[in-house]
């Protein structure tokens, strides 16, 4: 399963560092944990059951860095089922 563009243009945005952050996009309700620099890096994608929580695709980010902390690697890995 690929993420759309639409999907990345809501994940390349910064927002508050070390948060779990909710919103919805079109029929998906969207759960991402963001890391120390507001960058999201796990997120949930599918439909929030009774309890609040996302059940559908998993999601993790990989960011490489270079010596002097310039990003030279960054996309997106299926994980699998979120349940």
């Amino acid at each position: 399963m690929e993420l759309g563009e639409p999907i990345m243009k809501i994940l390349n945005k910064v927002y508050e560092p070390d948060a779990m952050v909710e919103q919805t996009y079109k029929r998906y309700d969207l759960a991402f944990k963001t890391d120390e620099e507001g960058r999201p890096v796990l997120l949930f994608m599918g439909k929030k059951d009774a309890n609040g929580n996302v059940k559908g695709e998993r999601f993790a980010r990989r960011l490489k860095h270079d010596q002097s902390g310039q990003v030279i690697k960054d996309h997106w890995e299926h994980k699998g089922k979120a349940t």
